[in-house]
């Protein structure tokens, strides 16, 4: 993994918008609908060569996939383990629902649900009901061929592919098997070390998403912090079990308060389970940074220290927004970062993906992401002179 060592490089979370037609074919998959296989992957290729392209295009340094291929960042892996059953369910639910925050805020989630339309949502729900392994090699491969054939004729400085942590699998599937709790979160890492594997053997940088890491706290409002953070470390644990063998320097760990575009006044505060986040057997932390519920806590980094060779990749543009940032706000927030940590171990990146679900109507327009890249890639050339000229 490569440090910001001749200027500020650049990053995002992972998920960008699928183009219509592509959106239609997964809907069509998701609901058992018939659909063509070959038609599917084309359109995935053709999708993932537009994006990577894209990507490069506006300036940013580290990209990926776009994660086209995945109806989203989460659900994706239940087509690659073994073990859960399939059942029905109605699909679409507010995961948001009974949190501090629509607890606080009723009314607002009420009328935004009612504005969240076009998602592709599972129709069902998958129950743990056996022993779980890993039944996903072929569709990883095809996620890294996919992306190989994309970067021919494209020289971006690196490329990364994102891939669900053991605990936010464990969230969204139901255990009727396991007796207890850590033996189903730890059989999920087991299984998902080896798509982790797979993927840093590929080449590829890996990229854990662990939004839950976060989202717990206001998700479960009768929760303390020090409950939280209890919950947290075993959840780290099961994380660098899934990462055994893996060189840190391969890993970026990235986790956030999720795509809520709501108020956000209940959330964890980053200084509460930074520590916890810092064990993770990684190279990089990437983190919310842009929002203005989370930009104060780029002072957090005063007090706490950044293990040797090790990199931040704060959040520098939102995803809560459709206004596009300043270049030169931009540059004062890696600025801040750079002179707390040292230039060479900052990255510029996103608070979350763009696209986190396949959605014919995303929070943030598709345009309007590609005018945030450019905002981010110039903002990081303005901190760049300024870092490198003093």
């Amino acid at each position: 993994m490569k440090h910001s060592t001749q200027r500020i490089l650049t990053t995002h979370t992972g998920s960008l918008a699928r183009p219509l037609s592509l959106i239609e074919l997964m809907l069509a998959k998701e609901q058992g609908d018939p659909y063509k296989q070959e038609k599917f992957d084309t359109a995935v290729q053709e999708a993932v060569n537009d994006v990577t392209r894209r990507q490069v295009e506006a300036g940013v340094d580290i990209i990926c996939d776009g994660e086209q291929g995945k109806t989203s960042y989460l659900t994706y892996v239940k087509e690659r383990l073994s073990g859960f059953e399939t059942r029905e369910s109605k699909g679409g639910e507010n995961p948001w629902r009974d949190s501090r925050e629509v607890r606080a805020f009723p009314e607002f989630y009420e009328w935004n649900a009612k504005t969240r339309a076009g998602i592709v949502a599972p129709r069902s729900t998958t129950v743990c009901t056996g022993p779980i392994s890993y039944i996903g090699k072929k569709a990883v491969q095809k996620d890294i061929t996919v992306l190989r054939n994309a970067l021919d004729g494209i020289e971006p400085h690196e490329v990364f592919i994102s891939a669900i942590s053991p605990a936010d699998v464990e969230g969204r599937q139901h255990n009727e098997h396991y007796e207890t709790a850590e033996e189903f979160l730890f059989a999920i890492a087991d299984a998902m070390h080896e798509e982790y594997q797979t993927i840093v053997d590929a080449g590829f940088l890996l990229q854990i998403d662990d939004p839950r890491l976060l989202t717990y706290y206001v998700s479960n409002p009768e929760l303390t912090v020090e409950d939280c953070r209890r919950w947290a470390e075993a959840r780290i644990e099961a994380i660098n079990h899934a990462l055994r063998g893996i060189p840190p320097e391969q890993v970026r760990f990235h986790t956030c308060y999720g795509i809520n575009i709501g108020p956000r006044v209940h959330e964890m505060a980053l200084e509460d389970v930074v520590d916890i986040m810092l064990r993770v057997t990684a190279g990089a932390y990437s983190f919310e940074g842009a929002n203005p519920a989370h930009e104060h806590e780029w002072q957090v980094w005063q007090s706490v220290s950044l293990p040797d060779g090790k990199i931040l990749i704060p959040g520098v543009i939102s995803h809560t927004t459709n206004l596009v940032e300043h270049p030169k706000l931009v540059a004062q927030r890696l600025v801040r970062y750079a002179n707390i940590v040292g230039r060479e171990n900052v990255i510029g990146g996103s608070d979350c993906g763009f696209s986190s679900f396949a959605s014919t109507e995303p929070e943030i327009h598709p345009t309007v992401v590609w005018a945030k890249f450019r905002a981010m890639t110039e903002g990081a050339r303005l901190a760049s002179r300024e870092l490198w000229n003093r």
